[in-house]
């Protein structure tokens, strides 16, 4: 038998008084933690919710997610993280692909108001039957008229509570994918799985009980979930929040906390490096920093250069995805690095590069990227077709282009999907940009494939420049050229303020395919 909750419950044994999370002016220690996630257990079993019941949890980085997220588990129900962005017809379409009979919300804020849009896809569905909106105090009233609170839930409720016992191989998590095609397909993740997938996160990044991690990245992604906050509450560390990414509050949080460890997305290390103000005191952070972990999308090498040159700590590069738990492979510090990669196999997984009948290509050459591992998802939740498509022979399927070099080490080249074909030759987006970021004036740029009567798709960039800089299209174009093979320079350059991101950080490329389109 197992149960995820169980490092809460070692960690609450262990260091009863120590912070587990600190928001703002609130610490909350792990007994804290502990006694309120049996609380929300005990009032989810007497509103009936059995063990495998789902439970959707919509809520920004406060230490009511980790509450909510063990309460659920602790019940022997199934947690049902949604992102926070989600509209009502998009809560409304996960609440019912789930079959979620309950769903806790944070009120959210008046330019994110979250608990508005889920309740109204909440009264879409009939089979969900519970709501909770979770106010900002336990003590306040719902403002959605004749929703219940968080508070209310827990009010009267022991601290204590004997946890359900599920298997290894139960569902703990669905955890939806991004849907960059089609609709999001929730991914079915064991106890297990979490569980050894927090462990080894540990051991990638060597935090231990008198690490303080800062949490920007959102909970309810795998990412965070797993990397941040199931190994964090294992090791006994603290873990600062932070609701959403802004350079300077991440610099004032990693100053005032000496802050250890830091995990983010490549576009929180653009935005670190990018900030400009004498305000904090870099000598004085970058001491303190032990680590710190990208994931999520590849980091341009030039910007990983640079960050590590300003901040004097390691940027260790890891490739995950939601049904791998997610960590498949990293740049293990024992082992060696090497930066553009992304590393070799985390312990118990296995990785491949084959060809589309399945068979391992030699090394250097392109290929889909597979593994399998206690990492790998039991599936996609009611999802067969899916299931068959991406789970074959016990390897998972990722639909990433990769290679492996001499030494093992994997590099990604591209999503599959993203891959342009220009005149029937293959064009990989992230080797375009990888270029493009070396011209000095060149701040962030996404490259699409847009279509095209004579070549079916043609090349085109987005591009950002740094403060300060001025280029035109065509002087980006001719040093692109000279800097790349000539059928893969963008023959379309646009120059934007920002590029469109998700609520994780990563660059939304469906939706600069969108604006082409329109």
């Amino acid at each position: 038998m197992l149960n995820l909750s169980v490092i809460l419950e070692d960690s609450a044994r262990r260091y009863p008084s120590k912070d587990a999370f600190i928001f703002m002016d609130t610490h909350v220690s792990f007994a804290q933690l502990n006694g309120a996630a049996n609380q929300v257990a005990n009032g989810l079993k007497a509103l009936g919710i059995q063990k495998g019941d789902k439970v959707a949890l919509n809520c920004l980085n406060l230490p009511y997610f980790p509450m909510v997220y063990f309460g659920i588990l602790k019940a022997g129900a199934v947690v049902v993280p949604l992102s926070v962005l989600l509209k009502r017809d998009e809560v409304a379409y996960h609440l019912k692909d789930s079959e979620a009979k309950a769903c806790f919300c944070f009120v959210g804020t008046p330019q994110l108001p979250m608990a508005e849009e889920n309740y109204a896809g909440f009264q879409q569905i009939d089979s969900c039957e519970h709501f909770f909106v979770i106010t900002a105090r336990p003590d306040e009233p719902s403002p959605i008229a004749g929703t219940k609170t968080l508070g209310m839930l827990m009010a009267g409720q022991s601290p204590t509570l004997e946890t359900a016992q599920t298997g290894a191989e139960d569902t703990a998590v669905i955890i939806y994918t991004s849907g960059t095609t089609g609709r999001p397909k929730g991914a079915e993740l064991t106890h297990s799985n979490l569980l050894l997938n927090a462990i080894l996160s540990t051991n990638l990044s060597d935090t231990d009980k008198d690490d303080t991690m800062l949490v920007v990245l959102p909970m309810f992604h795998i990412f965070a979930m797993t990397v941040l906050m199931n190994a964090g509450i294992y090791k006994g560390s603290t873990s600062v929040l932070l609701p959403r990414f802004d350079a300077e509050a991440v610099l004032g949080l990693m100053q005032k906390h000496k802050i250890s460890v830091f995990a983010g997305v490549p576009t929180m290390y653009w935005g670190l490096l990018n900030y400009e103000n004498e305000k904090f005191d870099l000598d004085e952070i970058s001491q303190n920093l032990k680590v710190c972990v990208s994931g999520g999308a590849s980091l341009p090498v030039k910007v990983l250069e640079d960050f590590e040159a300003k901040f004097r700590v390691q940027i260790i590069e890891g490739y995950g995805m939601s049904e791998g738990s997610p960590v498949v492979t990293f740049n293990h510090m024992d082992v060696g690095r090497k930066p553009g990669s992304i590393g070799t196999p985390v312990w118990g997984v296995e990785v491949k590069v084959v060809d589309e009948d399945g068979h391992e290509v030699p090394v250097g050459e392109k290929g889909e990227l597979v593994y399998r591992g206690h990492n790998v998802m039991k599936g996609y939740y009611k999802k067969p077709e899916a299931n068959a498509e991406t789970l074959k022979n016990g390897w998972l399927h990722s639909g990433d282009v990769a290679i492996m070099d001499e030494d093992g080490f994997f590099y990604i080249v591209d999503r599959t999907k993203d891959m342009i074909i220009r005149g029937g030759l293959n064009v990989y987006p992230r080797e375009v940009e990888e270029t493009m970021m070396k011209h000095e004036a060149v701040s962030m740029v996404a490259v699409i494939g847009v279509p095209d009567e004579e070549m079916g798709e043609e090349i085109k960039a987005c591009v950002v420049l740094k403060e300060g800089y001025a280029l035109t299209e065509e002087e980006l174009k001719a040093w692109t050229k000279d800097h790349i093979a000539s059928y893969k320079y963008p023959r379309v350059i646009d120059f934007v303020d920002a590029l469109p991101m998700s609520a994780t950080g990563k660059i939304l490329k469906k939706e600069l395919r969108t604006m082409v389109k329109g």
